[in-house]
């Protein structure tokens, strides 16, 4: 593996990290290696810290691949807990309302899911890394501050139901969907148009483009391998923007 002129990594982003973590712990290993302060590491396509599965890390040239892969069609495992919501329309904060569930069947649900599917309108969640007056959102909600965020138009190819719990209210689903699309705020839509209310209990990207799960590796064997790869710069390497 080429890390030093670019190399294209699939990881499996553990529960509870950022996706800058995974970007931390990859650049830190490679500057260790390489005895330099500074050197181009990236991601395609951002987890939060609840989710898990496929992220794109990309060292040295191969940064300049972002872009491209982000574009690729993104595929989701989700569990939906219904009947109750949050403000981040996931774990990240507490149980701000609950709603009557007696009236959710099978039936109902998959009716309801026949509006998500081919191109809709999807409002991003106040807790989100959407810019507002050149502030991130996320930053302004968790200051209490009204964010007023607008509608983007997005895809969803496909949507169906993998389980559902009719005690826990747990409704799983498989997603494949364009870039931006935001699974939380897909928790939340869908919830409401089951008139229960709705929050993302987990969630796990298993595909990004062409690459599925079955192709990442855990982040502690891509650091062992990192530590064990030959990485020297090669004499008629002028990588100072792979480097700055």
């Amino acid at each position: 593996m080429d890390f030093v002129t670019g190399e294209t990594l699939y990881i499996d982003k553990p529960l509870g990290w950022t996706s800058f973590d995974v970007v931390k712990r990859v650049r830190g290993v490679l500057l260790h290696r390489l005895h330099r302060k500074k050197f181009k590491v990236g991601h395609a396509g951002t987890l939060d810290p609840l989710a898990t599965g496929v992220m794109i890390v990309v060292t040295g040239r191969s940064t300049k691949l972002i872009e491209q892969l982000q574009a690729g069609v993104k595929e989701y495992v989700a569990t939906i807990r219904l009947g109750a919501t949050t403000p981040s329309f996931d774990l990240e904060t507490e149980i701000d309302a609950t709603y009557p569930t007696s009236h959710i069947t099978r039936e109902l649900i998959d009716d309801a899911l026949k509006a998500f599917h081919g191109r809709i309108e999807q409002v991003p969640p106040s807790f989100s890394a959407c810019k507002v007056d050149g502030q991130r959102a996320y930053q302004m909600a968790r200051k209490g501050e009204e964010v007023e965020l607008k509608p983007k138009v997005l895809v969803i190819d496909g949507i169906e139901v993998l389980s559902f719990d009719p005690v826990k209210m747990d409704l799983t689903l498989r997603i494949v969907c364009s870039k931006g699309t935001y699974i939380r705020a897909l928790a939340r839509d869908i919830g409401a148009a089951l008139s229960s209310g709705g929050h993302l209990v987990a969630l796990r990207r298993t595909r990004v483009g062409e690459v599925s799960i079955d192709d990442c590796l855990d982040i502690d064997r891509v650091v062992e391998i990192i530590r064990n790869a030959p990485l020297e710069f090669p004499d008629d390497y002028d990588g100072r923007r792979d480097i700055d």
